[in-house]
């Protein structure tokens, strides 16, 4: 049976004013200026600790920014982080067919909070955010966790994500992908590593249902 990993922000949520907010009070409350909010929204899908990182943040400082930051945004996120179009059904029609799981770099439990809210966490069997992994996407490991805790076959996975990062850990995981252009990677970008680009989550389902019923890939 079909296997669909979803990425989570920019891919089936938009959380990116709850993001720059949670930027925002943590630069406040450490008494930093904070970076231009294009440089912010241009890492958004690595964690944190990387985030803060190339913004300049000092390492020893890192996680006490990321622990302010978490603070706040479990505070605002259900209010200020929405389904983007068309996400509610290309759940719904995914689950038709397919078996599905969550890969984030989002801490898992938010995220998991964020998908109850919404009413759709009931159609996912796993969900692999930061806190379960040592190596976050690129790397291949969240991937190869959710696939080990589904037991499906790897041959039959698809990745569903919004950035580089998703389609490099779906080629380094050895599964196929589906990139879309709703989130942080335009298509110029995305177009580096595969050619498997649709505008939204709901095509991306589609093409991987006409894919699998006709055997290309």
């Amino acid at each position: 049976m079909t296997t669909i990993l979803f990425d989570l922000d920019g891919t089936l949520i938009d959380s990116t004013e709850a993001i720059l907010e949670s930027f925002h009070h943590s630069y406040s409350t450490h008494k930093r200026d904070c970076p231009d909010e294009e440089k912010i929204k241009a890492l958004i899908g690595y964690p944190l600790d990387v985030m803060y990182i190339e913004l300049g943040i000092e390492v020893e400082m890192v996680q006490t920014f990321v622990t302010t930051y978490k603070e706040h945004y479990r505070e605002i996120s259900k209010e200020k982080t929405v389904l983007l179009e068309c996400a509610r059904e290309a759940i719904e029609e995914a689950s038709r067919f397919a078996r599905l799981g969550i890969v984030t770099t989002k801490t898992g439990l938010y995220s998991r909070e964020l998908l109850e809210h919404f009413g759709v966490m009931d159609y996912f069997e796993v969900l692999i955010g930061r806190e379960d992994v040592e190596n976050p996407k690129p790397h291949s490991e969240p991937i190869d966790k959710a696939i080990a805790l589904m037991g499906c076959d790897r041959s039959n996975c698809w990745m569903i994500g919004d950035t580089r990062l998703d389609v490099e850990a779906a080629i380094n995981a050895s599964i196929k992908c589906v990139a879309v252009t709703t989130g942080y990677d335009n298509r110029e970008q995305l177009s580096t590593l595969l050619d498997v680009i649709e505008d939204d989550a709901l095509k991306a389902v589609r093409l991987v249902a006409d894919r699998e019923q006709n055997n290309t890939f």
